[in-house]
């Protein structure tokens, strides 16, 4: 160990606080927003500035059946198209507490100073987003999720939040079942972090970093959430449900899987493959360009997979037939992102696209009421908790689902921390978190830490992707037995630009983890239901309209899903509903 790392060792902040909030995006300062208006102490962490949490990159809207659109909305019609979509994995219960919430969390952000879209009367503007009945999503321009990350930051910030933005959380200390704080490193020097606190919010996302081609940026969502659950003792639930949106950028490399939003399809784009043909006819001849986010990706996949994808491995979404008046109002941000990534107009040529991977539907197991794990004094809340989209996530669910729970968890956590008589801790869990952190330091092999990133981000891509099957899953098994291996020898140096090394090695575990999870779920859901497609199984079966719950000392266990309130269930089954005009995300 070097002298300089020796000396972050002995550098040590001692912390203590009511409730720890591990994630910094919309979820975690929901959390601690509602923990801080409660009176109670919170701390928040996060691994990136908050102004760049992944929250901030959601264009779209956030849903709720306020009815100033449509007044025969209803939060009952929002339970049923939600359920719906999630073709019936969706926990009912979590779904009507999203949607019974939402009109409050659409409250929360007007009061903390969220600007929405409005009609000229003052109503706030809400506009259809796919497969839902009415006009239920609301929004700020195409800039929706950073203007509500904006606003979280502007009210955590009247309420004095500590946030530490550049503390990467290694491990959550536990004592006799009991969540006790969390232990970590800065990014920037070292300094090791020891933070006791009665009850921990995980909100540090999901898992979609572990494919080649992915929306989110490098070193986010790398499935940090899933493995701090795991090791304290908690389980996964539905971790092959991952959500690939059909539109991501290929070039350049650093910033491939990047989105092209889909309102470009909606504006009137038109999808054609290398040959030339507009190859939607194939797949949705009635809704072509503007059908559903799982049937668009797959038919893009199946056109690259069958020869007749561009040589990049893509194919071509083009917007150039539209007058360059509407490409400039209503796609600026797609105008300006080609612009930026590769120097490419847009109004003149097409755009290479691939289906990326985009939503983790899946995430930690947590009680559909109150968002409480299998640990004592642990909550998760956002992409990082599971329950709510089951094998389909509906556009705009995301961004309310983490109002409303960010809500019911701070309180919980709050409720939690008042009740404790005593908090146990465990100088042998804190031994353990110190000893991880120093093994990684004192490692000197020969393995490259992103080298290993690579291999997994490869084989989920070729095994894992959007079409999957037994041979491919069991194959992709035995790459990543052998990458674990081979993590025993990874080296780390940190170096004058700080202990960014440090995370990646605990990234790669993170990664590691989730990617055996979603291999092995993804081998026991032997059906297509969703985002779930098995070439070799390209039917749904009854059956399986289950939960999958994983964990490493059990493996794959079926949850049965409870039934749906017979008002909610009448309404999923009234007709489909019309598409005409409609963009369905």
């Amino acid at each position: 160990m070097s002298r300089e790392q020796g000396n972050a060792r002995k550098r040590e902040h001692s912390l203590s606080t009511s409730v720890l909030v591990i994630g910094t995006g919309g979820s975690g300062l929901r959390a601690a927003i509602e923990v801080a208006e409660s009176g109670a102490d919170v701390i928040a962490v996060g691994k990136r500035p908050k102004s760049d949490a992944h929250t901030s990159l959601a264009a779209g809207g956030i849903n709720a059946a306020l009815s100033t659109m449509d007044p025969e909305d209803s939060w009952q019609q929002h339970a049923a198209d939600t359920i719906k979509e999630s073709y019936d994995l969706a926990n009912p219960r979590t779904v009507e507490i999203v949607t019974q919430g939402a009109e409050q969390g659409i409250a929360d952000l007007e009061r903390y100073g969220m600007n929405f879209a409005r009609e000229e009367d003052g109503r706030i503007s809400q506009r259809f987003f796919g497969a839902h009945t009415w006009r239920r999503t609301a929004f700020a321009g195409d800039y929706t999720g950073l203007e509500i990350q904006r606003a979280l930051i502007h009210r955590a910030e009247e309420l004095d939040v500590p946030v530490l933005d550049t503390v990467y959380i290694t491990k959550l200390l536990v004592a006799d079942g009991r969540i006790f704080g969390a232990y970590g490193f800065d990014l920037v020097d070292g300094t090791r972090y020891r933070i006791h606190a009665d009850a921990v919010i995980l909100a540090a996302g999901g898992h979609n970093r572990i494919w080649r081609r992915t929306s989110s940026r490098r070193d986010e969502n790398t499935g940090d959430s899933f493995r701090l659950a795991v090791e304290a003792g908690g389980r996964l639930r539905d971790a092959e449900l991952v959500q690939f949106h059909p539109s991501g950028i290929l070039e350049p490399e650093n910033a491939a899987g990047t989105l092209v939003s889909e309102a470009a399809r909606g504006e009137g784009g038109i999808l054609r493959n290398a040959l030339g043909e507009r190859f939607m006819e194939r797949y949705d001849p009635e809704r072509m360009e503007l059908s559903t986010r799982d049937r668009v990706a797959l038919a893009a996949y199946t056109e690259i997979a069958e020869g007749r994808g561009t040589e990049n491995g893509g194919v071509w979404l083009d917007v150039s037939h539209l007058p360059r008046e509407t490409i400039m109002t209503r796609l600026p941000r797609v105008y300006q992102t080609l612009m930026e990534t590769q120097m490419l107009d847009i109004t003149t040529s097409p755009i290479e696209i691939a289906p990326t991977a985009h939503y983790s539907m899946g995430g930690v197991w947590v009680d559909p009421v109150d968002h409480s794990t299998d640990v004592e004094g642990l909550w998760a809340i956002g992409e990082a908790s599971s329950g709510l989209h089951g094998a389909n996530r509906l556009g705009g669910n995301s961004l309310i689902e983490l109002l409303v729970f960010g809500r019911i968890v701070g309180r919980s956590a709050v409720a939690y921390s008042d009740e404790l008589e005593a908090q146990v801790r465990s100088q042998e869990s804190l031994a353990e978190a110190r000893a991880e952190i120093d093994d990684l330091l004192a490692s000197d092999g020969a393995e490259n830490v992103r080298a290993l990133q690579r291999e997994v981000r490869n084989l989920m891509t070729e095994h894992a992707g959007v079409v999957r099957d037994e041979a491919g899953l069991r194959a992709g098994l035995e790459k990543l037995a052998a990458i674990e291996e081979r993590m025993a020898g990874v080296g780390i140096h940190p170096d004058i630009a700080g202990f960014s090394d440090l995370a990646h090695a605990f990234d790669l575990k993170s990664s590691v983890l989730a990617a055996r999870a979603t291999l092995e779920s993804a081998l026991e859901r032997r059906e297509t239901r969703g985002c779930h497609n098995r070439s070799d199984f390209p039917d749904l079966d009854p059956e399986l309209t289950v939960n999958l719950v994983w964990s490493p000392s059990t493996g794959v266990v079926r949850e049965t899903i409870p039934a749906v309130d017979p008002e909610v269930a009448e309404l999923m089954h009234t007709g489909e509903i019309s598409q005409e005009g409609k963009l369905v995300e």
